[in-house]
Formats: C-alpha cells, structure tokens, sequence
C-alpha cells in the first residue's frame, strides 16, 4: 500500500482540519480505476468504470476538473456542475475511451462558509460513500444509486442480501456514463470531534460499518485509521480497488443541530434515480 501521511489544515482560529487519503489496487484487478482529491476545502472519491483503461480515464478526468475548480477559489453547486461537464467531455473525447459505459462515481464533502457560518456539503453521484462519525456512533451520509439500494428501499431485500445479490454492482447514476448527472447534496453543521470517511465500495466490501467503526477508534490520527482501515480490506480478500480518505475536525465554534436529515443543501435540489445498467 502506497505511504500516506496526515495533512493538516488550519481554516481559522476556531477551525482545523487534519485529514489523510490513499488508493490501493487491491489483490485481484489488474489495474487502479479509482481516484481521490484531498485537497481544502475539497474531499473526494471517484470509483471508475468501463473497460480496461476507461474507468481510470474517467475517474481522473473527474478528479481533475474538480481540482481546477478548487485552484480557481470557488465552490458551489453550480459550478461543480460546470467542472463535471468538462469532465464528461474529457471522456467522451478521450482517444482510450470505450463504449463498454465509461464512467465513474463521485463522492465527498466541501466546507462551505454560510451566511450562518461554517458548514459541510456532502455531495453523491453512485455507490461510493461518504460516513460520518459523530458521539461514537457511524452515520451513513449518502444514499447509494444503485439497483440493490432501489431494492431495498422497496421493501423487496434487506441489507444483508445486497452484497450478495446478482445486481449489487450495478448502479444507477454515474459520471460519463451517459448524460450529465447533477450530484444529491446533503448540508450538515460543523461539529467538533466529527470524522468523515469517504471511501469507494472496495472499502465496503470488505469493511461492515463495525468494522469501520472500530478502526476509527482505535486509530486517532487520519493516516493511521486509512492504513488500518485498507490493510483490513486488503486481508479481507481485496477484491476491488480501495480508496479511502479520513478527515477529522477540531471546532471550538458555536454550533447547533447535525446533518440536515433527508434534505439538500440550500438551493439545490436533489436528482433522482435514472435507469440502472452501469457496472462499477
């Protein structure tokens, strides 16, 4: 597993951030189709998809015009929006991509400053994941586009099937894919002590949320859960590439509530499902 070490932060007096990332082939793909951004106020995974080359192309497109974005100064869903039209052009006309459904899933959050002060905007387009940890408890942030989370959520399996279930790899939106997509986005209040892990689904194959769950606490610094957390993954089979960063939060600012349960952030609506066919 490639060395990582934790980053540290200082956004103001009252605010730090300290957080570590890496991605790992795992043991039994030939190649890395994931990618990850760590860079403030910008945290992301991108899980590619399609072919032999193109989910590396179509993840490292995403990463990148997203980092452009975030070397221009601004944040905001619009132009998110923007930098992910770049992205799905740079796929569509990139001379290694396939017709075999180029694509890739993105998630993470950003720090946003409010008119009523800090705080997170978590953002989702497929299967990979964005938990938070808070009071000792791990909340799953995002909702999965996916054909088993459909299943699911009707009622017709439960939890426990999904990871077994012939479609659990198929999911329902992805970036390049096939049009553009808007991510669903989830506002939540900066809290002292929260960690965030943002991760791709070779970490959840692997890892149950008790899993994940203990190795955040038995792993104060961020670079030490993520080697913790990928070797774990790794022994557990590695069937998939892992990617995974953890940030933690120190605050010593005021702050009510948590996150913004089943609601977007301000202004910005959530997207629904599209059809299923894109395998990750």
């Amino acid at each position: 597993m490639p060395e990582t070490t934790t980053q540290t932060f200082r956004v103001s007096d009252e605010l730090e951030l300290t957080w570590a990332g890496v991605t790992d082939r795992g043991r039994r793909r030939e190649n890395n189709q994931d990618s990850f951004l760590a860079k403030y106020p910008l945290f992301i995974v991108a899980d590619g998809m399609g072919g032999h080359a193109g989910g590396e192309i179509a993840s490292q497109a995403t990463v990148d015009r997203l980092s452009d974005m975030v070397d221009a100064g601004e944040i905001d869903d619009d132009r998110i929006l923007a930098a992910l039209q770049l992205a799905v052009d740079d796929i569509h006309h990139h001379p290694e991509t396939t017709d075999e459904g180029t694509g890739t899933t993105l998630t993470g959050v950003y720090l946003d400053r409010g008119e009523d002060g800090w705080r997170w905007i978590a953002l989702n387009i497929g299967d990979s994941r964005v938990y938070l940890e808070r009071d000792g408890r791990l909340i799953q942030v995002t909702t999965d586009h996916s054909v088993v989370q459909e299943l699911i959520a009707s009622g017709k399996i439960s939890p426990e099937e999904a990871d077994v279930h012939p479609y659990s790899n198929v999911i329902t939106r992805a970036v390049g894919a096939n049009e553009l997509v808007s991510p669903d986005y989830v506002a939540i209040d900066v809290v002292d002590g929260d960690r965030f892990i943002i991760c791709s689904d070779g970490l959840t194959k692997e890892l149950t949320d008790y899993g994940i769950l203990h190795f955040l606490r038995e792993n104060a610094e961020p670079a030490d859960a993520v080697s913790a957390m990928v070797d774990a993954a790794l022994e557990n089979g590695g069937r998939d590439n892992v990617t995974l960063i953890v940030l933690n939060v120190r605050y010593t600012g005021a702050t009510e509530g948590g996150i913004a349960d089943e609601e977007a952030a301000d202004g910005v609506e959530q997207s629904s499902s599209t059809e299923p066919g894109s395998e990750d």
